[in-house]
């Protein structure tokens, strides 16, 4: 069976960092493009991180585009530096090689392109804001039969970590998201919050990526700050995984447990806004909503794929 086409739309972030090595490492996808948007940092800094981890990734080939620099409609003033690192990457990204270069013209068109010319449906990974999923989803609407489906990782049924309501990616453009779950075109899978948490790394397994080989060392590292992050936050020597986790299902579906649901986003502002919310009266198709019953599983399998390559080299 040929490798599934994957498009990673991403705002490093370490987490989105492990996520991007999990999938240019995994056999079962072949990662089509790259595309940074605003998000943990500022475009800026999340476009050169995104090529700084392709290079180290020794993946030039594959297609970087530039994403987003704001949300649809109001301007996002929330970042996350105070969890990922002022440069996003846990203050590593400059000991990370120099940047695969953005190709020319936007992400949404170079998203765009690699749907045109695909042979079998795409996947499109979208763990950062939904901005460019939803513009593409609405500039580009005949190609939606050529997505298999989105898988977001976003939202929170219950608290989330931004806001008392709402989960950043989610927070980060509201409107995009409710757009992208409510939109009747193309299948969406969502991995919240409340799944992320729950597959939570020990030190046990950062120890074993830091051994594995000098790209993982890199991505332990990153981890260290982002990791007392957690420990102080959560008082347990624990770290998230977010994004990877959405990544394994799109490299490995079926990883994960899918319960369909009618969802929707606050977009008010009020206390609420960006909370995921279950409709009564739905707007759109049910949204998979995905869980981890076998937490041990998952977070075996993330390591096992992001160790699963040969050591690149770090020149």
């Amino acid at each position: 069976m040929s490798p599934r086409p994957l498009i990673i739309d991403t705002d490093p972030g370490v987490d989105d960092a492990v996520a991007l090595v999990l999938a240019l490492r995994s056999p079962e996808v072949d990662v089509r493009a790259v595309v940074a948007a605003y998000g943990n940092v500022g475009l800026p800094r999340t476009l050169d991180n995104a090529g700084r981890l392709l290079a180290l990734a020794g993946r030039d080939d594959v297609p970087l585009g530039v994403g987003a620099d704001r949300p649809l409609v109001h301007r996002l003033e929330r970042r996350a530096g105070h969890v990922h690192g002022a440069d996003g990457l846990g203050g590593r990204a400059a000991h990370l090689p120099g940047p695969v270069a953005p190709r020319p013209g936007s992400g949404i068109a170079l998203m765009a392109r690699v749907l045109e010319e695909a042979t079998e449906p795409v996947t499109i990974a979208s763990i950062g804001p939904l901005t460019d999923t939803a513009l593409l989803l609405a500039t580009h609407p005949g190609l939606a039969d050529r997505i298999e489906r989105v898988v977001v990782m976003g939202g929170a049924i219950g608290g989330g970590n931004v806001t008392g309501a709402a989960e950043f990616n989610v927070h980060a453009d509201p409107e995009a998201a409710h757009r992208v779950l409510t939109q009747d075109r193309v299948p969406v899978a969502l991995v919240p919050l409340e799944t992320t948490l729950t597959c939570a790394a020990g030190p046990d397994w950062v120890a074993a990526l830091a051994g594995a080989d000098p790209v993982c060392a890199e991505l332990a590292a990153m981890i260290a700050p982002y990791r007392d992050h957690y420990r102080d936050r959560y008082g347990r020597d624990m770290v998230a995984l977010h994004d990877a986790v959405a990544l394994l299902e799109c490299v490995a579906p079926g990883s994960l447990a899918a319960a369909p649901a009618p969802l929707a986003v606050d977009t008010g502002f009020g206390p609420a806004r960006g909370a995921t919310v279950p409709q009564q009266v739905p707007e759109g198709p049910p949204v998979d909503v995905l869980s981890a019953p076998d937490v041990p599983a998952v977070l075996d399998a993330v390591l096992g794929r992001l160790t699963y390559a040969s050591p690149f080299s770090m020149a």
